[in-house]
């Protein structure tokens, strides 16, 4: 039965427009948020939390004292090490209501599959002209599978490219009921070794690895690999993820995704401690050699999503 639910409601923390990545032509990300995982170098550290979140932009306050008047809970303090008592915090949004600067923000929004439609509505002509779509991207889309199964549907019946981001980590029937309406996945494989990337993750990757092959049977699928210093920016794990993904259906491309910092600056904001705070960018060179070793067993390589 293909009957939209559009009153389903899920979280999101953004709505990116006009990505030339993350799938064919120009496309449209929605964001959800919560995520299974707790990558070290997670990019999108406001992702993690399933539910809206509370971030303190300190450069933009002024110290006017009108947040901690507001709040009921007392969460807010100079003497807090990040302003923010979380412990205390409920995430109601009366600080950010009397904040001049908006240095304080509720991260993340609910919504329903009609609302998010509002939105994406508005690039339908340059879907259509580039051949572009809408990615579901996070966070985990799948963490939010009902949600995620009638937006993708809702997209289906506009005749949109449907595309996700995923870490696998999932079940079997949520796979079952989702990947149907997804033309293509972009699934990533942190490392092949267990214990390794349960180290770096927090979750072991059988379930994954088990996904991703069930995935490739469904839809096409694109194997990105974020490529960590110190966790698997060596020829051996790039050859053992690229020796696995031989075993799945139809893989023929692998994105080699350099490590870098550009969401240092969200952990600040969340009132966390940066994980990768000692790694430092990878040379050129050396992607550019892991590249080749990929390409050398037989796949299209490319640099960047």
């Amino acid at each position: 039965m293909n009957r939209v639910e559009y009153d389903t409601e899920g979280v999101l923390f953004n709505i990116q427009r006009y990505s030339l990545h993350d799938g064919p032509g120009i496309r449209t990300i929605p964001f959800f948020k919560g995520c299974p995982l707790a990558c070290k170098w997670c990019s999108n550290p406001e992702s993690q939390h399933p539910q809206p979140e509370l971030i303190y932009k300190k450069n933009d306050c002024i110290h006017c004292g009108k947040c901690i008047d507001a709040c009921k809970q007392h969460a807010l303090s100079t003497s807090n090490p990040f302003f923010i008592d979380r412990a205390r915090c409920i995430q109601c949004g009366d600080c950010t209501r009397v904040c001049p600067t908006q240095a304080l923000e509720i991260k993340g929004k609910r919504m329903t599959v009609a609302e998010v439609m509002r939105e994406l509505q508005k690039e339908e002509n340059l879907f259509r002209r580039s051949g572009g779509g809408i990615t579901l991207s996070g966070g985990e889309p799948l963490a939010q599978p009902d949600f995620a199964r009638e937006l993708l549907k809702a997209c289906k019946s506009k005749g949109w490219h449907t595309a996700i981001e995923t870490t696998g980590y999932t079940t079997k029937e949520v796979i079952e009921d989702v990947f149907p309406w997804i033309d293509l996945a972009l699934t990533d494989i942190k490392a092949i070794n267990p214990l390794l990337h349960e180290q770096n993750t927090g979750v072991n990757n059988s379930r994954i690895l088990e996904n991703i092959m069930r995935i490739s049977f469904i839809t096409k699928v694109i194997v990105r690999i974020p490529v960590i210093p110190g966790v698997n920016d060596n020829p051996e794990e790039i050859r053992a993820i690229a020796e696995f993904a031989k075993l799945l259906s139809g893989v023929d491309t692998i994105h080699l995704l350099p490590y870098h910092t550009f969401g240092e600056n969200k952990y600040n904001l969340l009132g966390r401690i940066y994980p990768m705070g000692d790694a430092h960018t990878q040379p050129t060179e050396k992607i550019e050699n892991l590249k080749k070793l990929i390409e050398s067993l037989g796949f299209h390589c490319h640099i960047g999503g």
